[in-house]
């Protein structure tokens, strides 16, 4: 067996591993640089589930796949709903949308991370190309805007070495701590700063102009609109001095800039309309289309590919799913009574459901409310490909180990397949349609054929070639005195998976003693958390790590304006004793 694999976990990095009896490692060559995240290095030590189960009772793996039938053959087509996560990014898990679309069945639509900001970037470019990783490399400034690369992508810190670095977010990161320049923002302001930003730029005559005329000539229109925001009470309401729009430009001028985004900042209503307004603060600043230069948010991992698992397919949306709806529901690789907004509604809606199916790695708060548990198979022991939102490499993950319990994705749907009749072609088969979109590199890697290595070289991707501004905006400050509620990632769990942290972090100075048990409280519901201090924080805000039990029971299943994404940011909370 080849020993060469990469990880299938939902993260910017897409690591490179060498398997070795049983231990991972990181592959030394590539963008792995020979060290894994945290995740991976305790990856085999994190309990997976082995036996089947129906209503509590452990049955044989065959006669789960027959009670999966008789559930689904009990049920009305329209009445089965098929709940697809990312815990597993591998192109091989979509094969499953290949079986419940051809049966009839209803897939989900939305986004529960990112597409807000996708959003926002589409209106404004025509596309959601990603600055890869190279590129960030040969930057000389680099502005992590929400992103806390220690926590969400480690293998980006050393490409950070060297640079000038600017940090803005709510939180004094790891990153923040040893920054150039260090701007702790109010949450949910990220979008006046950057208007802000450009209307200085534009103010000091330091805009690209020859650029700006050529790939965005609406430039005046969009600074008349950063002109309606009044910019004292402005920096003022958001904490940002005037000292610090300054430092920020001063750093920027005559430099290679990478703005690297997180997707915290987007997870508002209005999340299309922030990233929208960063990306256009780059282009004030001429930076797409050059070596060293861009913003970097989450690419399309499938640009320039093609998947042969779409059917055209009814869906309901992921964020505000009504489980209840429905007679029969298959749940893959995610864990939607945690993860998913206004968590208690999801409860109630969810032991409404008749036939309830989890199909996954891992003990959870959905897996413990099914009907029908099945073990997947895990990355080692099962052939997939995959792809990056965040780089352009693809990366081929073969069997590396053998194991006897649980079922992959393929071998599960090729069984539906084949007890309904519907058609599927052998696994091989669809590896090698995703491996002829790849292409070898000089330095023995793979990626995909086709992608810009520097992205909008020849403008933009919409209909004129043009980058097009916000042109209005309706964001009012929150000005109520409850405070603000963060659902960063934390560094010891991926959401749900993993280390689950049990806390909420509050700074000293509000008063409640460590290890106090509180109450905390949205419009939405509460959830009781022993406190614990981190004057890392905005004193005005609350954090909370997502994957926390309970966390979800505060946030809103209301959707952004654009993009169907969950608005995990947008809820203020009250902390009782």
């Amino acid at each position: 067996m080849n020993n060469i694999t990469a990880c299938p976990l939902d993260c910017y990095d897409a690591c490179k591993i060498v398997y070795d009896n049983g231990t991972l490692k990181g592959l030394e060559s590539g963008h792995t640089r020979g060290f894994l995240c945290p995740h991976l290095n305790h990856y085999t030590k994190y309990e997976q589930i082995h036996m089947p189960r129906y209503k509590g009772k452990e049955i044989t793996l065959d006669e789960a796949l027959l009670k999966l039938k008789e559930i689904l053959e009990s049920s009305k087509k329209d009445e089965i709903l098929h709940y697809r996560g990312h815990g597993n990014f591998g192109l091989m898990q979509e094969v499953s949308d290949h079986f419940f679309a051809s049966y009839g069945a209803i897939l989900t639509d939305g986004n529960l991370c990112d597409g807000a900001g996708e959003a926002g970037i589409i209106q404004g470019r025509g596309s959601n190309k990603n600055m890869p990783l190279e590129e960030i490399e040969k930057s000389e400034t680099v502005i992590l805007w929400g992103r806390n690369p220690h926590a969400t992508s480690s293998h980006l810190l050393p490409l950070l070495k060297g640079k000038t670095l600017i940090v803005i977010d709510p939180v004094k990161t790891k990153a923040a701590k040893s920054a150039d320049i260090f701007v702790q923002l109010k949450p949910h302001s990220d979008m006046y700063l950057a208007m802000l930003l450009s209307r200085f730029l534009h103010i000091e005559n330091s805009c690209d102009t020859e650029y700006l005329d050529k790939y965005a000539p609406a430039y005046e229109e969009f600074y008349e609109l950063t002109q309606s925001i009044r910019i004292k009470a402005t920096l003022d309401e958001i904490d940002v001095s005037l000292g610090q729009i300054g430092q920020i430009l001063a750093a920027l001028k005559g430099k290679k800039v990478a703005i690297v985004c997180g997707v915290g900042i987007q997870k508002y209503s209005d999340g299309a309309d922030i990233m929208r307004s960063i990306d256009a603060f780059a282009v004030f600043l001429g930076l797409f289309g050059k070596e060293g230069c861009g913003v970097a948010y989450l690419g399309n991992s499938k640009e320039k590919m093609s998947s042969p698992f779409y059917t055209k397919a009814k869906r309901v949306s992921k964020v505000n799913t009504e489980f209840a709806h429905f007679e029969s529901v298959f749940i893959q690789g995610a864990n939607p009574l945690s993860q998913m907004p206004d968590s208690l509604r999801v409860k109630e809606s969810f032991a409404k459901v008749q036939n309830t199916v989890y199909f996954g790695l891992y003990e959870n708060e959905t897996s413990q409310a099914s009907d029908l548990v099945i073990p997947a198979k895990s990355f080692l022991y099962k052939e997939d490909v995959r792809t990056s939102y965040s780089h352009n490499g693809m990366m081929f993950m073969p069997k590396v180990d053998v194991c006897e319990s649980g079922i992959s994705e393929y071998d599960l749907s090729a069984f539906l397949c084949q007890e309904f009749g519907i058609e599927i072609q052998n696994e091989s088969f669809y590896l090698e349609h995703f491996k002829k979109f790849a292409a070898l590199s000089s330095d023995g890697s793979w990626h995909v054929e086709n992608r810009d290595t520097i992205p909008y070289k020849e403008g933009f991707d919409t209909d004129d070639g043009e980058f097009h501004y916000l042109e209005e905006f309706e964001q009012e400050f929150d000005t109520s005195a409850k405070l603000f509620l963060i659902t960063s990632k934390s560094p010891r769990s991926l959401n749900s998976q993993f280390h689950r942290e049990e806390c909420v972090y509050l700074h000293s100075t509000l008063g409640f003693e460590e290890g106090l048990e509180v109450n905390i409280s949205s419009n939405s519901a509460s959830v009781r958390l022993l406190v614990k201090h981190n004057d890392d924080l905005r004193q005005d805000c609350v954090l909370i790590y997502s994957g926390t039990k309970g966390v979800n029971n505060l946030t809103s299943s209301k959707h952004s304006y654009e993009g169907k994404n969950a608005i995990y940011q947008e809820n203020k909370v009250e902390v009782r004793r």
